[in-house]
């Protein structure tokens, strides 16, 4: 998904810059907000950037000018938002971009709107789509897939506007049929994995979750006897 340094035109490069620093303002308004109001939260936010910095760094060639790769943006989407998920990815693509020479500065700003922006509302819908009707580790599981495919379709249609060919459909066209073939079972694959940290962060630390409302107090009946009774289990 990370478009490589000087690929894009100098045009679509401000476009995707403007369009990301939108976002990413806000988000950092958002992140000072939620840091003032719960600042217990910083291990988890911290998790949360990790896990997007060692996901997408795990590679693949791919179409001409970009890669494949998990994205690692669905746990993030759903603990904290777009807003805030977009500075993450913003501090992921920079360190990137910088220390291993993945993606680049020039087209950054296609790289935050694609996995920072784009991937992390999809996943973001998903999960509120499913929260509530199915148990919340398969929500987050399918938010995090959507995540990972939306992030590539978002890149396929940056790489399909730069270079729009004779046709610009069959050339969208391409993109995603040769995105598809790593990322799909990359997506399955990440949501899989996703559901595991999931899983072990109600674990260990429910109260996280309760406090930002991603789960309810249902999934996690022993913390909430616990605490009634005085002391956690």
């Amino acid at each position: 998904m990370h478009i490589m340094e000087g690929y894009l035109p100098p045009m679509w490069c401000a476009i995707w810059y403007i369009l990301s620093g939108i976002v990413v303002g806000y988000g950092i308004i958002k992140i000072n907000q939620l840091l003032k109001e719960m600042p217990e939260v910083k291990p988890l936010l911290a998790v949360a950037g990790a896990y997007m910095f060692v996901l997408s760094s795990l590679k693949l060639p791919s179409v001409t000018g970009s890669c494949s790769h998990p994205c690692g943006n669905g746990l993030s989407a759903v603990l904290f938002g777009v807003p805030i998920t977009a500075v993450l990815a913003t501090i992921v693509l920079l360190f990137q971009a910088l220390l291993l020479a993945h993606g680049g500065l020039t087209t950054l700003g296609a790289n935050i709107f694609s996995m920072g922006v784009m991937g992390p509302l999809a996943g973001v819908i998903v999960w509120k789509l499913l929260k509530g009707k199915i148990n919340s580790t398969w929500a987050v599981m399918l938010a995090a897939i959507a995540a990972d495919w939306m992030t590539y379709i978002t890149t396929s249609i940056q790489l399909t506007l730069a270079f729009p060919g004779e046709d610009p459909v069959r050339t969208l066209m391409v993109f995603l049929s040769i995105f598809a073939v790593t990322q799909i079972p990359l997506a399955i694959a990440e949501g899989l994995l996703t559901a595991v940290l999931w899983d072990k962060i109600k674990e260990l630390r429910p109260d996280l979750l309760l406090k930002l409302g991603v789960i309810d107090e249902s999934e996690v009946p022993h913390y909430t006897q616990a605490m009634d009774t005085g002391g956690a289990e």
